[in-house]
């Protein structure tokens, strides 16, 4: 491998400009997939109006997204082993950049959806292997914690993005927010195509197996991941055509109302290291299981989501609340049980039952959203799910009980 070397005492040495350049363009990605993510939500009414769809119709832009994300998650790792990290992870972004030139001139819902599973499914080779590309660069201790606090930065940060480009797109058409997206991608190719190092391909990794969920922490984590991060779509899904359709909020103020659901996680992202030191990740993987279920069942109970001060915002505060606590705290969780031989493999099961959460959960609450008799019946069965999220975190405070 050319590049930066990883050396033992880089470490203590400060960052050159080739370092922060591999870094932010490692990291940009992680900015634009969350952005891919918030900037659709936002579209969603206007998109199923142009279309005209119901809300179970028009979630597919979502859950599709979030399926092609899952299907391709356990094969990026054999992909970069054989074909090199690099390869992979440009060639993914490059098909990333294409797919959303197509999502701009396509018209009709099966292709549009269809351009978000590809999209999904670049993500889902860009993601992990940008991850893995950072732990080459950079050696084991306080630059590597420093690099990937950045890298998570972005990630938490690119969702805030995407919501107020949503709002600035959609004033003059959706077909911006499929297309914004291809200059950076085409950007970020182009910078890594000079920053970031060349490798031939190396072992396949120990292929994720299924039996790794045996170990309970592992199972533990993915169920309260894919609860958090389901529900929380699924609550955003609803609460933003419940603004738009029934309130006749235009996306920008749709938009301002969801920034209390992702500006807390990017400005608490690069301390949660110090909160896991002094709290543990299992207190706070309870804690990020019980604010969002009591967010939930404050929405049930005034499901008309109005005044905004007394219906929305708190929930969605308690909500965020519960992302803060765990966003980083259920990753440290499912990896901590492993070793350096299994634990990527245990970290990509963990990361697609992240996107399943969203993936399965989406269409069955879309459709209770579109037949059901109001926002009730979706709110309902997202509280259950939130609630299978937080018996998942009270399971691992359960003591051992001596055998006989």
């Amino acid at each position: 491998m050319t590049g930066t070397a990883a050396d033992p005492q880089a470490a203590g040495r400060r960052w050159d400009a080739r370092q922060w350049t591999q870094l932010l363009v490692l990291s940009g990605n992680m900015l634009l997939d969350a952005i891919e993510v918030s900037v659709v939500l936002i579209a969603l009414p206007t998109i199923a109006a142009g279309f005209g769809l119901t809300p179970w119709g028009a979630q597919w832009l979502m859950s599709g997204f979030a399926l092609g994300f899952a299907a391709l998650l356990l094969l990026g790792p054999v992909l970069s082993a054989r074909a090199g990290r690099r390869r992979v992870y440009l060639g993914a972004m490059l098909l990333f950049g294409l797919a959303s030139v197509a999502g701009a001139l396509v018209d009709s819902l099966a292709l549009l959806v269809a351009v978000r599973v590809v999209k999904g499914g670049c993500a889902a080779l860009t993601a992990p292997t940008g991850l893995a590309i950072i732990n080459d660069l950079f050696p084991d201790g306080p630059g590597r914690r420093r690099a990937l606090s950045v890298y998570s930065l972005f990630g938490a940060a690119g969702f805030t993005a995407g919501l107020l480009l949503a709002g600035l797109l959609l004033e003059d058409s959706w077909r911006w927010v499929f297309a914004f997206p291809a200059p950076i991608a085409l950007a970020l190719l182009l910078a890594g195509l000079r920053v970031l190092p060349r490798e031939h391909g190396t072992r396949p990794p120990r292929p994720p197996r299924l039996a790794l969920l045996k170990e309970p922490s592992l199972l533990r984590s993915a169920l309260g991941a894919a609860s958090l991060n389901g529900t929380y779509q699924c609550l955003l899904v609803l609460m933003v055509f419940q603004a738009q359709e029934e309130y006749g909020w235009s996306p920008w103020p749709t938009a301002l109302a969801l920034l209390p659901a992702c500006v807390p996680l990017a400005l608490t992202v690069p301390f949660a290291g110090r909160l896991i030191a002094r709290y543990g990740t299992r207190r706070l993987v309870t804690l990020g299981a019980f604010f969002p279920l009591l967010g939930y069942a404050l929405y049930l109970a005034r499901p008309e989501g109005g005044p905004y001060a007394l219906g929305m915002l708190p929930s969605l505060l308690l909500v965020e609340a519960g992302f803060c606590c765990a966003f980083v705290a259920l990753n440290t969780q499912a990896a901590a049980a492993f070793d350096a031989a299994d634990r990527g493999a245990a970290i990509s099961l963990y990361q697609t039952c992240v996107q399943l959460g969203a993936g399965l959960l989406l269409p069955p609450a879309a459709l209770l959203l579109t037949h059901g008799d109001g926002p009730r019946p979706a709110l309902l069965l997202i509280t259950a799910a939130g609630a299978v999220g937080l018996a998942a975190a009270l399971a691992g405070r359960r003591p051992v009980r001596p055998g006989p």
